[in-house]
């Protein structure tokens, strides 16, 4: 069963210019890309967002950062989604990220580690609804699909 799931290409990511490849590497993964918009995110919602991390000590460090530059948000769809795109991403803390992975290959710090993906089936619909309204959610099939999904 198809689930989704929500992308982060966070500021230091655009900034270097890693739209593209982000975006490449979930769709050779197999990945149907069904949202895609850039924005700035502002405090309300990074205090939504990383409503867990409000109280702790790096908070006001991670929303200066987050707020302090355009963003990418994507949404994701495909079977098991969620567990294929933190495989893409890697650990939170890029030195413990494989090479291969997108932390792997470009980031140096866990502050600014390029993405954010969501890392639960349960946290994805809260975040996709944070970022996305229905109507910017798409839904479609392409026709390369058949060499890549099974049927059941």
């Amino acid at each position: 069963m198809a689930e989704e799931t929500l992308i982060l290409i966070k500021p230091d990511g655009v900034q270097r210019g890693l739209i593209g490849e982000v975006i490449s590497r979930i769709e050779r993964k197999g990945l149907r890309v069904h949202g895609l918009k850039m924005l700035r995110m502002d405090e309300a919602m990074a205090r939504q967002h990383y409503a867990e991390h409000v109280d702790k000590p790096f908070y006001d460090s991670l929303s200066g950062f987050i707020t302090s530059a355009p963003l990418v948000a994507m949404v994701a769809q495909g079977p098991n989604a969620v567990a294929h795109v933190r495989n893409l991403v890697g650990a939170t803390d890029p030195k413990d990220s494989p090479p291969g992975s997108i932390r792997g290959d470009y980031g140096l710090t866990i502050g600014m580690n390029i993405i954010h993906a969501s890392d639960s089936p349960e946290r994805a619909k809260r975040e996709v609804a944070l970022f996305f309204r229905p109507e910017e959610v798409l839904d479609y099939t392409r026709e390369v699909e058949r060499w890549i999904l099974e049927e059941t």
